[in-house]
């Protein structure tokens, strides 16, 4: 389920931080750069607070699957230019990420032996670092900080998979429950245009 889910969280934060690299005018490098560093930051942030080598480093699948992200990004851009505008474009894959970097959170932190809120953190963090990291990259406030439902999504989708794995639940179904749990909510927020309160 890791390897599946994993895979699936690569490909589509590297669209994800493509598309965004392109609409911000950056050059290829800077495509590749913005991508690669999507679909990658959230796993080696998670990697490193459970004292890990990041799986990015250890092992040439993660970049190469994030490059060919990337370059499939190219290509859909290359191809629907005329509906780059439509905010699906980007939100959907976004979702599918969130979905799958969420679930390998939960599950690299349940292997590490952490606490219900290690979980949730970790799971949360492998599911928003990239996006973080790539607005910081184009000098931005994340999103995920000032509007958006979105990190909630992964919050809930953590305790989703905690319950199910403290009510007897296997490993892997915990984990499809965290994936379908993360987005439904997520598309249902972007469909009905969910926002936290704000008080300013």
């Amino acid at each position: 389920m890791f390897f599946i889910m994993n895979i699936i969280g690569l490909l589509a934060f590297a669209v994800v931080g493509s598309f965004k690299a392109i609409k911000e005018g950056l050059d290829l490098f800077g495509i590749t750069v913005l991508g690669t560093m999507t679909a990658l930051g959230g796993g080696i942030t998670r990697d490193l607070l459970v004292n890990n080598i990041p799986n990015a480093l250890k092992s040439i699948t993660d970049m190469t699957v994030a490059l060919v992200g990337v370059w499939l990004a190219i290509v859909l851009y290359k191809i629907f230019k005329g509906e780059f505008k439509n905010r699906y474009f980007i939100l959907i894959p976004d979702a599918v990420g969130l979905s799958a970097f969420t679930t390998t959170g939960a599950i690299i932190a349940y292997n590490a032996e952490v606490s219900f809120f290690g979980i949730v953190i970790l799971a949360t963090l492998t599911g928003i670092g990239g996006g973080v990291i790539s607005d910081v990259l184009l000098g931005k406030i994340p999103t995920v900080l000032r509007d958006d439902f979105y990190a909630s999504c992964s919050i809930i989708g953590a305790v989703a998979f905690y319950l199910a794995i403290q009510s007897g639940v296997s490993l892997n179904s915990s984990a499809f429950i965290c994936s379908v749990v993360v987005l439904m909510i997520r598309i249902l927020a972007i469909l009905y245009n969910w926002r936290l309160p704000k008080f300013s």
